[in-house]
């Protein structure tokens, strides 16, 4: 694959059961070599598809980037809170394949997960980052969509021996 991914190569598309493969092993990179996560140990096969039924069971998009039928990143919407009165805030999660970065895949998918959640009614997105310097990258994304900083929680995860604290990011969906 080259460095630049040509928009009509790089396909964004609805997760299926049968990606949770690639899906898994995406994931279990960033919870074994980085703190971009704060998961210490992957999620299964079928603590993902779990979430992905949830996810549809809900509204909440699950997009896959997608080129020449290899997996390069995945983004998704949670709900922010399980109390009733953020049922239209989302928090979103965004994964690229290790070596897929910078090559404009986390903005089309981060962008396709926004318009679709704004598209299903929700009025809030949150992201939550590690503050991290291995996490610039993701904050740079979030801010050119439209993403404010709202707050930081110090101190709150312990990580590959790194005491660790969050960036609280937000942006607002339609009207």
């Amino acid at each position: 694959m080259s460095d630049a991914v040509s928009p009509d190569a790089l396909r964004i598309r609805e997760a299926q059961s049968r990606d949770l493969p690639a899906v898994v092993a995406i994931q279990t990179y960033y919870a074994h070599h980085t703190v971009t996560t704060f998961s210490e140990e992957p999620m299964s096969l079928a603590e993902w598809l779990e979430s992905l039924e949830e996810k549809r069971a809900t509204g909440h998009p699950f997009l896959l980037a997608e080129q020449d039928g290899v997996i390069l990143g995945f983004a998704y919407a949670g709900h922010w809170r399980w109390k009733s009165a953020y049922r239209y805030t989302v928090e979103d999660t965004i994964y690229l394949r290790p070596g897929a970065e910078g090559r404009g895949i986390g903005r089309r998918l981060l962008s396709e997960l926004l318009s679709r959640c704004e598209a299903a009614g929700y009025r809030q997105a949150i992201a939550v980052l590690t503050d991290d310097a291995s996490t610039a990258a993701s904050y740079a994304l979030h801010a050119k969509l439209g993403f404010t900083e709202v707050g930081r929680l110090a101190d709150v995860g312990v990580k590959r021996g790194q005491t660790l604290s969050t960036v609280l990011m937000q942006r607002s969906l339609g009207s």
